[in-house]
């Protein structure tokens, strides 16, 4: 069994990064800019904005972080979208989601250009996506398709099993996984999905994204699968100084030692996401997407 490093990965992924705004800097090109919107003081969204701003300063990007109080109009929101979708300067952006219950994520999403669309959430970056196009990918089903790559993962001909239909994970990493030169052949579970264990049991690949805690168990997996878990719950406990521990999708000790690869949880696919954010901000800079 091998474990699969996803906090490693993203420094070596975020290392190359760096080395190419160096090489950027040295050429009197721009340096890739990026900037977040948060709404509120949720905490882990807090955590997460924070770290992005970190990530920036790590690689050698200039941030800008735009913050709102919680009462903010809707129309607000859309009019400082609409000022950095003009702004030359900036060469993508995110609105930290989740947003106040009295402001559309489907507005604030389709009014961000698909130019600066860093988090891949737009829908046109979606329809370039499962047209094959160059798109902008969304963090995760990104850091999930680099973790295969970078460990060698044989994909063509294999069977893999995607549990979650969300627009954020499940959907997308299904596409990706089913296009040319990846090749798998890819079944989409979900809640109302019947026979789900039968059908997990015979998964070359899976991935776990449905935000249930240890839902995967051992009796549903074949040996020598490859398992990756995207889900992160916390959890009480009395065995950590904070009183609370992550949980992922998979019950970890009875599915690891039936597999080829796993993720953990910490540091599977969490770490990629920040790392993925940079890697799409610095193709917007490039013109590597929209040329």
């Amino acid at each position: 069994m091998i474990l699969i490093d996803g906090k490693k990965t993203s420094e070596i992924l975020q290392s190359e990064i760096a080395q190419e705004v160096d090489n950027m800097k040295n050429k009197g090109e721009k340096v890739p800019h990026l900037a977040a919107v948060l709404v509120g003081h949720d905490g882990g969204s807090e955590t997460y904005v924070a770290g992005k701003v970190k990530a920036c300063e790590r690689v050698g990007f200039e941030s800008t972080l735009i913050r709102f109080e919680d009462t903010v109009s809707e129309k607000e929101l859309l009019d400082c979208i609409g000022k950095l979708n003009l702004d030359s300067k900036i060469d993508g952006f995110i609105v930290q989601l989740p947003l106040p219950k009295h402001i559309s994520e489907e507005k604030i999403i389709e009014a961000i250009n698909p130019h600066k669309d860093v988090d891949g959430f737009n829908p046109v970056n979606v329809g370039r996506m499962v047209a094959g196009l160059p798109a902008f990918i969304a963090a995760t089903p990104f850091g999930i398709m680099e973790l295969i790559k970078r460990y060698g993962i044989e994909t063509a001909g294999k069977n893999c099993v995607v549990i979650g239909r969300s627009n954020i994970v499940g959907r997308p990493i299904s596409i990706l996984l089913s296009q040319k030169g990846i090749d798998c052949t890819v079944t989409l579970c979900h809640s109302r999905t019947k026979n789900l264990k039968e059908i997990c049991a015979e998964a070359d690949i899976i991935v776990a994204a449905l935000g249930m805690a240890e839902f995967l168990t051992g009796e549903m997996v074949k040996q020598g699968a490859v398992v990756i878990d995207v889900g992160i719950t916390r959890v009480v406990s009395d065995k950590t100084k904070s009183g609370w521990k992550l949980l992922g999708d998979v019950k970890f000790d009875e599915v690891a030692p039936k597999c080829s690869y796993i993720t953990p949880v910490p540091g599977g696919v969490g770490p990629m996401t920040i790392a993925s954010l940079l890697y799409n901000t610095l193709l917007s800079t490039k013109r590597e997407i929209y040329k």
